[in-house]
């Protein structure tokens, strides 16, 4: 038992979480950008879905089924990330991990869905998104997506004035 312990300390770790991919769930209400945020399940930390590449699926469709999952959003996912963040080390992690995201406009979401009862979403506009994320790096990727669709004209860059109307069915800003 000893000499078992003793070869499993030389050998090199595998890199089991990473790299992860993520759908970034976005819609545009009265000119405005509106992310869909989830809560982790391990720290309740607010996030957007990710995961591990999953077999035979490409990183954006595994991306998709991750909004599906765990947010109960389906969408349009770009087929090109939009950013990428690193998850931290943590003592379950002893490794940064990367995690590439992709920008998924919703059509359509569920009441109930796979992890309702694990996690908790919420409809944010930017600046409070901004505010809720704490994982460094990840509110960039948020702020990346809205900068590129103010440049392009489809949202405007202030704050709303209003509640917002118009968000897919049972979601609140």
């Amino acid at each position: 038992m000893f000499k078992r312990l003793l070869s499993l300390f030389g050998r090199k770790p595998v890199d089991l979480d990473g790299p992860q991919y993520g759908a970034l769930p976005y819609t545009i209400v009265d000119g405005h950008l509106v992310v869909l945020l989830v809560t982790s399940r391990g720290r309740g930390k607010w996030i957007f879905p990710k995961g591990r590449l999953m077999e035979g699926k490409t990183p954006w469709e595994t991306a998709a089924i991750e909004a599906w999952e765990e947010a109960g959003v389906e969408g349009e996912i770009e087929t090109t990330p939009i950013g990428r963040y690193y998850l931290p080390v943590t003592p379950e992690r002893p490794r940064p991990v990367e995690v590439e995201i992709f920008p998924m406009l919703v059509t359509g979401q569920r009441e109930d869905w796979k992890e309702s009862g694990q996690r908790h979403r919420h409809w944010a506009v930017l600046p409070e998104a901004r505010r809720l994320i704490t994982h460094e790096g990840l509110a960039d990727v948020a702020v990346a997506l809205g900068q590129r669709e103010a440049k392009a004209g489809r949202v405007s860059e202030g704050l709303p004035s209003r509640t917002l109307p118009g968000l897919p069915q049972g979601a609140k800003a």
